[in-house]
């Protein structure tokens, strides 16, 4: 398995990157979003990878980091949702947006995805519910971009520019927020959706404000 290359931009298309990696080239499938975030062909850059196996086909496809991986990893899973599906939902909403997307139910922000009809769409928020608390509590390590080689093959930082963020308050806040609702007896699913909720509220809220926020919308109604 090819987890993480790192290596020379030696030329960019619509759908994918060629890396030079010590002389050998790997074509590397990415998201819009990912492709965007990327330097320039002839510079260096590191990206986690997955590869798809199949028997007719070997494939790899990068991300900027573990996060983004974990979430098309998830996303694969799900009856109807292949790697091109993946790689346009999270173009469209990012590593932070899916998360928030799934932990709120909000299919209609996955239906925005090009090719994603709503069948599909309500599968990936009813299949993936449960697991979202655990990718959001992995991004606040994973939102680090991977170290990218210099021409002598050392390790410079930093790597890859970080995309613009569209997600809300930073992931470590709501990792951090996360953390403290499930100590405190709330169930994951419940916990993430509350604190995807406050953070869209709120998007420059740290972590004790996130949990104010949070425990306001788990508080019993009426």
């Amino acid at each position: 398995m090819i987890g993480r290359l790192a290596g020379r931009i030696d030329y960019r298309a619509a759908d994918h990157v060629l890396i030079d990696v010590r002389g050998v080239g790997y074509l590397v499938y990415c998201s819009e979003r990912t492709l965007r975030a990327l330097p320039a062909t002839g510079e260096h850059v590191a990206l986690y990878t997955d590869l798809l196996v199949r028997e007719d086909l070997l494939q790899l496809y990068g991300f900027t980091t573990l996060a983004e991986k974990e979430w098309h990893r998830l996303l694969m899973s799900v009856q109807g949702v292949g790697a091109k599906a993946s790689l346009a939902i999270l173009g469209t909403l990012g590593p932070d947006g899916v998360g928030r997307a799934i932990a709120l139910g909000d299919w209609n922000a996955v239906k925005a995805a090009k090719g994603i009809g709503p069948k599909t769409a309500q599968r990936v928020v009813n299949e993936l519910k449960d697991k979202a608390p655990e990718v959001m509590a992995m991004a606040a390590v994973s939102s680090q971009t991977a170290p990218a080689p210099d021409t002598d093959g050392d390790v410079i930082e930093p790597a890859i520019p970080a995309t613009p963020a569209a997600a809300p308050s930073g992931p470590g806040a709501q990792a951090e927020a996360l953390s403290a609702l499930t100590n405190l007896g709330y169930a994951p699913g419940e916990a993430a959706g509350a604190v995807a909720q406050a953070a869209g509220d709120a998007p420059e809220a740290e972590t004790a404000e996130l949990i104010r926020l949070s425990l306001r919308l788990l508080a019993p109604k009426g």
